[in-house]
């Protein structure tokens, strides 16, 4: 099994940390988005010619530009082409900035490092950091002391596992005891040895050697990024994963192109639509090769000066017949499909039905390319207690020694 090793020395003083397994303490910040300046273009078109019909269009481009077998003028299909995957681009770039704004906010909250404010970006493996009541937890942190009593603190879970109810977290005995002031949380000198980041939200092992001695650490002492602090005033605790170490960034994996079932059966349709085409035109074809042996060689009025075979021009023609029945495959049809994504995305976020008054908390689209996948969802899986309910008791009716107590209209069928 690979460990870590954390270091936390004297406040003011070196503080070292060591990652066995040769990686180096990058920082809490946190990176969602796909594209940069440098890198929207070429990664976006290598995205969008992903999709079959935007593929076919730039071969259609590259046939037209080949004088022999055009038949129509090369920017009949540059200037949809163009417009298509303009359109698209604009909305991956509105979207991705979207994330670049919910990155910079996140990264630049502020959270109590022992003796200072930093944001959440600059916090690093071995901070101790000071958590109130209603805040976010910018990190996975080992509890370390707590205001409630035997260092209790209550967290909320709802981000990370949709949980609503709170679950109790238990700082070590010996750090509640003796880290309660900020002197002595300043000479704080434990060293934590514990598993390598994982994407695991059920389990953490580890070992604290304090003063000569060990105490065992599991995830009843661990508070992990995407939490919130609820019916604590106060606590405080070591930072041990950060970043895109905490368990929820591992979770998440590397930010990569989606595609929807929808995207799937377009590519599918263009295909097929392109088999078609192609078996026409190969007919169209064979007629004209056959038509040029019986007919268009024989007529003086027809020759046009080129002294070349049937089989050669009917291999042509066919080339031909594939620019002049483009239209077969709908160009278009990327682009209504878009639109309609943009609008639900505007629809899901106006819902005042998705609308949870008691936490002001309105549904968010945080994408426009993924809102039918919501309609591809066959099964779910999943406790009733406080997920498909709301974990409220409500008293309706009852009997005692043959008397009735409550309203009977409450508990009327259905």
């Amino acid at each position: 099994m690979y460990l870590a090793e954390v270091y936390v020395k004297v406040l003011l003083q070196l503080k070292v940390v060591i990652w066995d397994w040769g990686e180096t303490d990058r920082g809490n910040g946190i990176k969602t988005y796909k594209y940069n300046a440098l890198t929207f273009i070429p990664l976006n078109l290598f995205e969008q010619f992903k999709r079959a019909a935007n593929l076919y269009f730039l071969a259609l481009l590259i046939l037209q530009i080949i004088p022999e077998i055009t038949t129509l003028p090369w920017y009949t299909t540059l200037v949809p082409l163009v417009l298509v995957l303009g359109i698209t681009a604009i909305k991956d770039l509105v979207d991705d900035l979207a994330r670049h704004r919910m990155d910079n906010e996140i990264n630049n909250r502020k959270c109590e490092v022992l003796l200072d404010v930093s944001k959440w970006m600059n916090i690093h493996v071995g901070d101790v950091v000071r958590l109130k009541k209603n805040d976010h937890i910018p990190a996975d942190i080992l509890l370390l002391s707590s205001s409630n009593p035997i260092s209790l603190c209550y967290v909320e879970t709802a981000e990370l596992d949709g949980e609503t109810n709170l679950k109790f977290k238990m700082g070590p005995k010996v750090t509640d005891e003796r880290l309660q002031e900020e002197d002595q949380l300043a000479q704080f000198d434990a060293m934590i040895v514990c598993e390598e980041p994982n994407n695991r939200l059920d389990k953490f092992t580890g070992t604290m050697r304090w003063r000569k001695d060990r105490f065992p650490l599991d995830l009843d002492n661990m508070m992990l990024r995407g939490c919130r602090i609820r019916n604590t005033d106060e606590c405080h605790g070591l930072v041990i994963f950060a970043g895109a170490d905490t368990k929820i960034m591992r979770n998440g994996g590397k930010t990569r192109f989606k595609r929807t079932k929808i995207d799937e059966l377009m590519n599918y349709m263009v295909y097929t639509i392109f088999v078609i085409l192609v078996l026409l035109c190969a007919g169209l074809a064979i007629g004209n090769t056959f038509w040029y042996e019986e007919v268009g060689s024989k007529a003086w009025y027809l020759y046009d000066g080129k002294d070349q075979t049937a089989s050669y021009r009917g291999f042509l023609s066919f080339w031909g017949y594939i620019i002049v029945l483009n239209t077969m495959v709908p160009i278009s049809l990327y682009v209504s499909v878009e639109v309609i994504r943009l609008g639900q995305s505007k629809f899901i976020n106006w819902d005042l039905q998705m609308y949870y008054q008691e936490k002001d908390t309105p549904a968010k689209a945080r994408t426009t390319t993924l809102n039918e996948q919501l309609g591809q969802i066959e099964y779910i899986f999943s406790d009733k207690t406080g997920t498909l309910t709301q974990n409220i008791m409500a008293f309706k009716k009852c009997t005692i020694a043959g008397h009735t107590f409550g309203k009977t209209h409450l508990l009327h069928p259905g």
